[in-house]
């Protein structure tokens, strides 16, 4: 059957419009709907077609657009981002495919592709009999952890892919004046928070890394809070713990109320934290306000990787680095639904009664399951440089294409 692909907004680079070609070039159609002038820009010199009205306005237009143009599946990337939700919900209701792009679940060498939801709204069964399994019939047809194609994807790429989308987004008020980004802050304050951190850590590295090297040589035994980014959907979709700040308060409250004496906790902020909150100064004023400052090490820099192979337990919203922590043996703590939290694999318990003893997660639980989610769930590939662009187009276009998703086809193999 030939397909007709609607694409939304995607990443800040070529990997749509490369993705769009090889459909293409395989006889299906392609149409795309530009938001704002980066999306113009990322999609020249093919042409698309402009939603310029308010986004009120946008379940209506779309619906039109399906059915004058016969749109048989959705390709976007971000399923949260305020016209995704809109148009998701719509293709939905009309019986449309949606295809939902996402950064890696694992990295640096993967990225995410599922249909209808990604992170905790994943269509993957929770259940650990079915992960079981699952993971024992991947293993069982000669399918374990895939062959990974390693590539150099670095920073400056993505950055410079960023600079040039959002530069093209200068002219939004002129052509496209309804237009309100997802982001929580404009991009040129972005940027100067993350040059004036990058900085500031090139004084503070020497620093950090004694504390860093000090803190492993006490062999204190201590808790790892690793910060995530308040600007990503994970962490505002939640009700109550919304903000770095809120996280930060409930588990040093909860530390100080109900750790082990003798434990410390250690936070580090996420690399790529813009600067808008000095999260030491929060840090220090929190544990002075609950009577641990002497307890509690903040760190800018720094391996996450060895602070999750040497922590008691990791405590985390919902971060990726759980799923490192769980790789490496650590017991770990969700604050928010996220994909891995899962019994046999996280504390199922409340934070008050983690900061006791809990089990270590599965390790062969954890092996099924990251099987399962490799070869249902990632795609080899990224979407900054070249050669991270080509693996994971090649493979996404087969995976569009196909009558049913890896998890789906897995999922009418095992049932739920």
């Amino acid at each position: 059957m030939k397909r007709h692909f609607l694409f939304l907004q995607g990443v800040s680079s070529p990997f749509f419009k490369q993705l769009a070609k090889l459909l293409i070039a395989s006889g299906h159609r392609v149409t795309k709907v530009s938001f704002n002038m980066g999306d113009v820009a990322y999609w020249a010199p093919a042409q698309s077609v402009w939603f310029r009205q308010p986004q009120s306005e946008l379940a209506g237009f779309v619906a039109q657009l399906y059915q004058r143009e016969g749109i048989t599946d959705q390709v976007l990337f971000g399923d949260r981002r305020p016209v995704h939700r809109i148009a998701v919900q719509q293709a939905r209701e009309q019986g449309i495919r949606n295809h939902v792009f996402e950064e890696g679940y694992f990295r640096p060498y993967w990225v995410t592709l599922e249909r209808e939801g990604v992170n905790s709204r994943s269509q993957l069964p929770r259940d650990v009999a079915w992960l079981r399994a699952a993971g024992n019939t991947l293993m069982a047809l000669g399918q374990p952890q895939a062959t990974i194609k390693t590539f150099q994807s670095p920073f400056w790429r993505r950055a410079a892919h960023d600079v040039a989308y959002h530069s093209a987004a200068a002219l939004n008020p002129v052509v496209f004046p309804h237009y309100r980004t997802h982001a929580s802050v404009l991009a040129p304050v972005e940027y100067a928070g993350f040059v004036a951190r990058h900085f500031k850590n090139k004084f503070r590295g020497t620093q950090e890394h004694s504390r860093f090297h000090e803190l492993l040589q006490r062999a204190e035994p201590f808790y790892f809070l690793p910060l995530q980014l308040d600007s990503d959907f994970q962490v505002r979709d939640q009700p109550v713990l919304n903000s770095m700040r809120a996280v930060l308060e409930h588990v040093m409250r909860s530390f100080a109320q109900h750790a082990p004496v003798g434990t410390r906790l250690v936070i580090k902020n996420h690399p790529l934290d813009y600067d808008q909150v000095n999260y030491q100064a929060l840090s220090a004023q929190l544990a002075g306000q609950y009577g641990v400052s002497g307890r509690v090490d903040y760190f800018e820099t720094g391996d996450p990787a060895v602070l999750l192979q040497n922590a008691l337990g990791t405590i985390t919203l919902n971060s990726t680095v759980g799923s490192l922590a769980l790789e490496r043996g650590c017991p770990t703590l969700c604050l928010a639904p996220a994909l891995y939290d899962v019994e046999g694999l996280t504390a199922q318990c409340g934070l008050e009664a983690f900061w006791g003893r809990v089990p270590k997660p599965d390790p062969e639980l954890f092996a099924l399951f990251k099987t399962v989610i490799t070869q249902t769930t990632q795609v080899n590939g990224g979407f900054y440089c070249p050669q991270g662009i080509a693996l994971a187009a090649h493979a996404s276009a087969k995976i569009l294409v196909a009558d049913q998703s890896p998890l789906e086809r897995l999922k009418e193999q095992i049932a739920v």
